[in-house]
């Protein structure tokens, strides 16, 4: 009876290790518990600097003078003394138109203006004479009175005579004509030896003041506070005129403030403004649509990052700072911004921040620096990247 008792136990016992055999052999391995990998980024530091601001805007090139030569006469244009394209001096001679006619119309007033004097010259001896004889009564006072009459009539005429000769000089001048401004010649529309009418639409060409120029350009009506200041300011205010885009285009010519509209344009909420250029070198074009830069203002001692640094969240932005191997979010204010760098406040100088790989970061994330970039060097960067899109 005990030995089937023992027996039924080393069964039991045997069947319970087979049971802890499988159990060890067939349970799921344990998973290890690994820290997450460290995100790679890119760093700044941040830089303090005078930084300025800029405000830019769409401008027309305008000539101070243009002018579009027309005749003053009725002739044939004889003779053009200036090419297309040429350099003229205000008084330079320009071109020539028939002037027989006038000469002769001043030849045959001058001939009139001779007889009208002689006349005149013999009236006023009869006068004087006619004077003298009033004296005894040798002769009537109606006598006297009718020479008086022909002699202030021969003095009008003679002054008639000398209008006519003044008119005939003064048409004789039109057949000359001279540039009234210094300018460029534009392209012709006529030759010589066409007729020209007074009544023509098109003049022979038109003469333009290239050096100097202005520019004229619109700004929001919330800059005319500011551009207010830039007038009253005794240094006037720098403005960059750019074939392209801003900062990143072709420079082609720097000038000053000089005036700003009267009125706001309703329909657009606008402010139009002027600035002068000189243009010696010619690379403003009367017509041509520019970029214009004006200097508003300059930050002192500006905490300055290129734009990609500041992420913006619901209700702030925020940038990553690096602390040790891992960041932290900093809230932060931008105080001005635009295409090639931000002014924030809330950090400070010299602190690291994440510019590049901020996608894959959160509060607290382990972070691998793989490479570090100057501001100057990312925003060099950033403007060749431009410039290879273009």
């Amino acid at each position: 009876m005990h030995k089937k008792k023992n027996s039924v136990i080393a069964v039991a016992g045997l069947a319970l290790l087979i049971a802890v055999g499988v159990w060890f052999s067939t349970r799921p391995a344990e998973k290890k518990v690994s820290a997450p990998a460290a995100v790679p980024v890119q760093v700044i530091n941040v830089i303090e600097e005078d930084v300025p601001r800029y405000v830019t805007g769409i401008g027309s090139v305008l000539s101070l003078q243009s002018v579009v030569i027309r005749p003053q006469v009725d002739g044939i244009l004889t003779k053009l003394l200036v090419k297309e394209g040429q350099q003229v001096k205000s008084g330079d001679l320009l071109a020539t138109i028939d002037d027989r006619s006038i000469r002769a119309a001043l030849e045959q007033a001058k001939a009139q203006l001779s007889q009208s004097q002689a006349q005149l010259d013999v009236a006023q001896v009869d006068l004087k004479r006619y004077k003298l004889l009033t004296v005894d009564n040798s002769i009537s006072k109606q006598q006297y009175d009718q020479q008086q009459a022909l002699v202030n009539q021969l003095k009008a005429t003679v002054l008639g005579n000398q209008a006519s000769i003044n008119a005939s000089q003064v048409q004789l001048s039109y057949t000359q004509i001279r540039s009234p401004v210094t300018g460029r010649v534009g392209i012709r529309n006529v030759d010589e030896g066409n007729f020209l009418r007074v009544s023509d639409a098109t003049g022979l060409f038109s003469v333009t003041q290239i050096d100097p120029v202005s520019v004229e350009f619109s700004l929001p009506q919330q800059m005319l506070p500011t551009l207010h200041d830039l007038l009253a300011s005794t240094t006037p205010a720098p403005v960059n005129a750019y074939l392209g885009e801003g900062a990143t285009g072709t420079l082609l010519g720097e000038g000053k403030l000089t005036l700003i509209d009267n009125q706001v344009a309703a329909t657009t909420g606008t402010i139009r403004a002027k600035a002068t250029f000189d243009n010696a070198a010619e690379k403003l074009w009367p017509g041509q649509l520019v970029t214009v830069r004006i200097q508003t203002a300059l930050d002192r001692n500006a905490l300055k990052v290129p734009p990609q640094v500041v992420q913006r969240g619901i209700d702030q932005h925020y940038v990553y700072r690096v602390k040790g191997d891992k960041v932290e979010v900093v809230p932060v204010k931008v105080e001005y911004q635009d295409s090639d760098l931000m002014l924030i406040s809330g950090v400070n100088v010299n602190d690291v921040l994440v510019s590049d790989g901020q996608s894959r970061l959160k509060d607290g994330a382990r972070i691998e620096v793989v490479k570090a970039q100057a501001v100057d060097t990312l925003a060099a960067a950033a403007g060749s990247a431009k410039g290879a899109a273009k």
